[in-house]
């Protein structure tokens, strides 16, 4: 059975100017209804037990300059959090081979930046090339980009650049101050000029209204291409962070924001991401049902706990749920598994530099 069906016939057909009232709509539907509809767009576009897996790294941790509330990483909050400097590049993809070995078809990158500096590109591009030498598809998040630092990255084999917008523009300053909803907005440009997929999506809980659910969602469903993932996060509470002490998000309100995600992007990929290990298998199940598609594996996500993979494993195991297999790995790819001799080489070389970041 084919893991995604064809959508060249329907992407030209997909909207792209949806108003908040009707996503509010949607958001308010009767469950069973609002499921229903989710389920049958998903099965137009997707094998319905199939899930695309993705294993996280952070490669860069702590002493961020920006000042994300909900972020341990931020160097504005006193959270306990050890800052760490930019991973060797050899470390990086000895965690890649492992994340392969234990299933996963993509390996996500990210470093806790403003934005990448020059001097660490050759490193970042590096791995790049190290991972999709693997066979696997290469997700990175850097924070900003410029438009030639994602040309660099697209050149070095970059499939997908992860920038999420977090939450509407309208409750965006109540979360972050440091940088603007446009400056997102223009990286996401960068990305999608540069050739390269986007991976966007936002944090749920955080304090914010329905309508802003409806609002963050409009932006991502409005943009010219859909983001080809659409990672959906519930806030994980950090002590330290401004956000410790906001109120839980009822489960239902994420699986119903999961369900419009599905059916005003049918074609992208809908991950379950942060926050998964305070959530119930009977809200996973939920959250399956409703369209997500994708979920990070293994036992962390950057700073925070995620599920035990032998945990995932069994409720695969009891859903009848299985990985989505990989089948478009080009003919790059395939020459840099066959130069990987030459490669390794020039790994070593710059692995020693790379230390002393």
């Amino acid at each position: 059975m084919p893991t995604t069906r064809s959508n060249a016939a329907t992407a030209e057909s997909f909207r792209h100017d949806w108003q908040r009232h009707e996503i509010e709509a949607l958001l308010t539907l009767p469950f069973n209804d609002l499921l229903f509809r989710a389920q049958s767009v998903h099965r137009q576009h997707f094998d319905p037990n199939a899930v695309q897996i993705s294993t996280l790294l952070s490669i860069k941790t702590g002493a961020c300059p920006e000042d994300c509330k909900y972020c341990p990483q931020s160097g504005h909050y006193n959270t306990g959090l050890e800052r760490e400097k930019l991973m060797q590049v050899e470390a990086v993809l000895e965690e890649a081979r492992r994340a392969k070995e234990v299933g996963a078809s993509r390996f996500c990158m990210g470093a806790a930046w403003k934005n990448p500096r020059a001097k660490d590109m050759p490193y970042v591009l590096e791995m790049v090339r190290g991972v999709r030498a693997m066979g696997l598809e290469t997700c990175m998040t850097l924070g900003m980009l410029t438009r030639d630092q994602a040309e660099a990255l697209e050149d070095a084999g970059l499939d997908y650049y992860n920038h999420n917008l977090d939450t509407s523009p309208e409750y965006y300053g109540e979360i972050i101050t440091t940088r603007t909803y446009a400056d997102r907005l223009e990286t996401l440009d960068h990305v999608r000029q540069a050739g390269m997929k986007i991976c966007s999506g936002g944090i749920l809980g955080m304090g914010e209204s329905v309508n802003d659910r409806a609002g963050l969602l409009q932006q991502l469903a409005n943009l010219p291409t859909h983001p080809e993932s659409v990672p959906i996060n519930m806030l994980i509470r950090i002590e330290g962070t401004p956000l410790a002490q906001v109120e839980d998000l009822d489960p239902i309100d994420f699986i119903r924001t999961i369900a419009a995600a599905r059916i005003l992007m049918p074609a992208s990929h809908v991950r379950l991401a942060a926050g998964r290990e305070l959530m119930s298998d009977e809200t996973q199940t939920l959250a399956f049902f409703a369209g997500a598609n994708s979920i990070f594996y293994g036992e962390r996500l950057l700073t925070a706990q995620n599920p035990q993979a032998a945990h995932d494993q069994r409720l695969f195991e009891r859903l009848g749920l299985y990985p989505e297999q990989r089948h478009d790995v080009d003919d790059a790819t395939h020459e840099a598994v066959l130069d990987q001799q030459l490669y390794q080489a020039r790994v070593a070389a710059m692995t020693t530099d790379a230390a002393t970041h």
